[in-house]
């Protein structure tokens, strides 16, 4: 069983969206609808408020880390339209760019492979998928996916940059970047970059609700690639394929209410997902078969105390 170690009082003042460790799992970073992001040293469990960053104009729906490579850099992306880059210099955290290319809530922020360079991919309530590129000198080079999902794009995720099944440039012989991407349309899409386009690539169609949530797995050791949505139906799918097999699905389990999340550990083996039954449950795959996924543990930790997955507004 997991058992919960350690509890942040975020000092938010209204409900908190997201949560996300670093890279080094030494800080966290957490978003509210009071419209703030806040960075907390969570060292030897403690808690230190680091930073309180204010910027936002509407509630801030989720944050990313990017690798540490790069520095401490931070995104956002909140109902106000807004994506906003945070960098930490000197101890101090400043606002480094901001997109506002987006028509309605942006929704999903989700930083490409470190391998790549420094990505990050964008999805909003508008239809559409914003990839944005640091070209060098604070400059950002933006590309969008028009109308990648009717009604709104709830979650975005990148592949690894190294697959069981990758595909290549044959001009740079280096991997294709691709990503998956899950809607209001109740669609789960991936899709590729060709030459300065991004074109989809396959069209997973089983949730019979809204996508709420996308997970490309790790491919560390794992023999084909997986990925897993949760969806407004209350099922977790996991998506799996082998070179140029079509994709595989299996329902792993029907909730007790809405899936919020889904989030693999680094090694890909082990699913987390929470939802509106307030439950984190910790699913295993069988090595013998791809369609056999067992419930390892759950954490209820009570009505208010779970970080809140509340519907992000269109």
């Amino acid at each position: 069983m997991v058992s919960v170690i350690n509890t942040v009082d975020t000092g938010h003042e209204d409900m908190v969206h997201d949560a996300k460790m670093d890279y080094c799992g030494l800080r966290l970073s957490t978003c509210s609808s009071d419209m703030s992001v806040k960075v907390y040293d969570v060292r030897n469990g403690t808690q230190t408020l680091v930073a309180d960053l204010k910027g936002h104009e509407g509630p801030v729906w989720q944050v990313a880390w990017a690798h540490p490579k790069f520095g401490s850099l931070l995104a956002s992306c909140s109902y106000d339209r807004k994506v906003i880059i945070w960098k930490e210099n000197n101890d101090k955290w400043v606002k480094f760019y901001e997109y506002s290319n987006h028509e309605s809530s942006v929704n999903s922020v989700a930083w490409a492979p470190h391998e790549y360079g420094l990505i990050l991919c964008c999805g909003s309530s508008d239809g559409s998928v914003s990839i944005l590129t640091n070209v060098g000198s604070g400059q950002w080079d933006a590309k969008k996916i028009v109308n990648a999902h009717t009604i709104g794009c709830n979650a975005v995720s990148w592949a690894p940059a190294t697959t069981p099944n990758s595909l290549f440039d044959n001009n740079s012989n280096k991997p294709v970047k691709r990503i998956v991407t899950g809607g209001c349309d109740n669609l789960v899409k991936i899709w590729r970059q060709e030459g300065d386009s991004w074109v989809e690539e396959a069209k997973l169609e089983r949730h019979s609700d809204w996508v709420r949530d996308v997970a490309w797995a790790p491919s560390l050791g794992l023999p084909r690639s997986y990925i897993a949505s949760g969806s407004q139906d209350r099922r977790v799918i996991i998506w799996s394929k082998d070179g140029n097999e079509a994709w595989r699905h299996t329902v792993i389990n029907t909730f007790d209410d809405v899936i919020w999340s889904v989030s693999w550990s680094l090694t890909g083996n082990i699913l987390a997902v929470t939802g509106g039954d307030n439950k984190v449950t910790l699913w295993r795959r069988d090595p013998a078969s791809d369609d056999s996924w067992t419930c390892i543990s759950d954490v209820n930790k009570g009505q208010g105390q779970l970080i809140s997955g509340e519907q992000r507004a269109l």
